[in-house]
């Protein structure tokens, strides 16, 4: 289970972009495979994830415990640990090879001494978690257990008293081009929403113990026993001209929506895809001017009596 990734269909693609970008030709999503695109989509998110970070700080200012549920390669788990740095910081996440990075980053970063992993799935609870956490950071991975609702009560079950559950779900698809771009039919980011979400729909239905929820993610806060105590949206906006690496993101996630979505996509968007894709053309993502990243992604704060 991985945070770090993509937007499905209204927000996975952030590496999860994840259309944001988690879609494949099937429902099965391999997050080791995707570490790349999930370090590069969180460190350009970077801006947006401290924004939210200091806004909870504000409501748990000095949390001993902090575990990041669905943590991927550890990119905004060390986030956590630089905006809280007199917490220890767990990561956990179902994929090894995602810890091996988030445990890689923290070293590097000078943190290793209060940070830890845990290999756990999600929909399993946490592990063997040591301690209840103060704060418990769920980033995006909640939407790939099939049993949100049971999944979000052992999230609450694991929390100190007083501690603070922070949910980032939701939000708005991102934008990375005008409408009308000059070439191929206008609109081409919002027919990719809609296979998308043709395609989150399936890949939710799949999963192990599927069961369908009405995401009011608010009330299902509510609903495991948290007082649901604020919402926010927070926005990332880069506008154009775009940063190389952020025409690399636009790249990247543009490219996995290509590969993932190309059965529900029609042969000119396909074509105006390959357009975009191909760095020698100057109507590219890699040389227009118009490049840029919009974003919107909600969290959801629940507090445990």
């Amino acid at each position: 289970m991985a945070h770090d990734h993509g937007q499905h269909g209204q927000h996975d693609e952030h590496g999860h972009e994840h259309g944001h970008g988690h879609a494949h030709t099937h429902t099965h999503i391999d997050f080791a495979e995707m570490l790349p695109m999930l370090e590069q989509e969180a460190e350009l998110f970077t801006p947006l994830y401290a924004e939210a970070a200091g806004w909870l700080r504000e409501r748990q200012p000095d949390p001993e415990m902090i575990v990041d549920a669905g943590s991927g390669p550890g990119v905004i788990s060390c986030l956590l640990a630089d905006t809280f740095p007199k917490a220890r910081v767990v990561a956990v996440d179902g994929a090894g090879p995602l810890l091996d990075a988030a445990r890689a980053r923290a070293a590097r970063l000078g943190i290793a001494d209060r940070f830890s992993t845990l290999e756990a799935e999600l929909g399993d609870g946490l592990g063997d978690l040591e301690y209840p956490a103060d704060l418990l950071w769920a980033s995006r991975s909640l939407h790939h257990v099939g049993d949100q609702r049971a999944t979000l009560a052992g999230f609450a079950e694991r929390l100190a008293p007083g501690g603070v559950l922070a949910l980032l779900e939701g939000g708005l698809p991102s934008r990375y081009l005008p409408r009308d771009i000059g070439i191929g039919r206008p609109g081409l980011q919002s027919r990719l929403d809609a296979v998308e979400q043709e395609w989150f729909t399936r890949m939710r239905r799949e999963l192990p113990g599927a069961a369908e929820e009405t995401e009011d993610w608010a009330g299902l806060l509510t609903a495991v026993g948290l007082r649901h105590a604020a919402t926010r949206t927070f926005l990332l906006d880069l506008p154009a001209p775009l940063s190389e690496e952020g025409r690399a993101f636009v790249a990247t996630g543009l490219g996995h929506r290509r590969t993932g979505l190309a059965e529900g996509l029609e042969p000119d968007d396909l074509a105006l895809l390959d357009r975009l894709l191909d760095a020698d053309d100057k109507a590219s993502v890699y040389h227009r001017p118009d490049v840029f990243v919009l974003a919107a992604m909600t969290v959801y704060v629940g507090v445990k009596a």
